[in-house]
């Protein structure tokens, strides 16, 4: 039968819809039914941003390079005495560290450009508001999603260590002692050439026998 014959019986694509309907009702369903299925996201998966208030340095390295500029920062300065000092220090304390979520296109630039490590990805996701301005997240908002941030992966056993484990292991193990960047790796064995009375001695040739 052609397409006009089908197309000519009444009913015919209804019943071929309603066919297909109870076929994928009798199948087994590959939909998470999230929210009730937590959904089986990658460890080091990009959702809210964490910090880590001890490591901030007030460097504004992320707010200056971040291309939305939804980063906000605020500092003053403290003198420390330091004993046996000619005069005393200063440094920068946090006052305000703000992230506007609503702006943020989670880029991770304001992550990578950190050099202490204050910024960090956690795998959380579920923050929506109903509010835009609640998407604004403070400094001890931020701080609270540290606890959900995942363990950093396994260094690889046969990689060489980090600079700051080199310099840690050399000062703990004293001067003129293996560290642990000199033996990461054995040294390579070089092949011994073979002397010259080892060497095979070449065949003569016959009218000299």
């Amino acid at each position: 039968m052609t397409d006009d014959g089908d197309r000519s019986v009444p009913g015919k694509g209804l019943i071929n819809g309603l066919a297909v309907t109870m076929k994928t009702l009798t199948q087994r369903t590959t939909t998470q039914q999230y929210p009730d299925v937590e959904p089986d996201l990658p460890p080091r998966s990009r959702g809210v941003i964490a910090l880590l208030e001890e490591n901030c340095t007030v460097c504004m390295l992320c707010a200056r390079e971040c291309p939305d500029w939804c980063i906000y920062i605020d500092s003053h300065k403290e003198e420390v005495v330091v004993p046996g000092a000619a005069r005393a220090r200063q440094r920068n304390v946090l006052d305000r560290f703000d992230i506007d979520f609503s702006l943020c296109m989670y880029c991770g630039i304001c992550i990578e450009v950190c050099p202490f490590d204050a910024l960090h990805w956690t795998p959380e996701f579920e923050y929506a508001e109903t509010d835009v301005l609640s998407l604004l997240h403070d400094k001890d908002r931020l701080g609270e999603w540290m606890r959900t941030v995942p363990p950093p992966p396994a260094h690889d056993v046969l990689g060489e260590p980090s600079k700051e484990e080199a310099t840690a292991a050399r000062k703990l193990a004293g001067p003129g002692a293996a560290t642990a960047a000199k033996t990461a790796r054995p040294s390579p064995v070089r092949a011994t050439p073979p002397t010259p009375s080892a060497r095979a001695t070449p065949p003569r040739p016959e009218a000299d026998r």
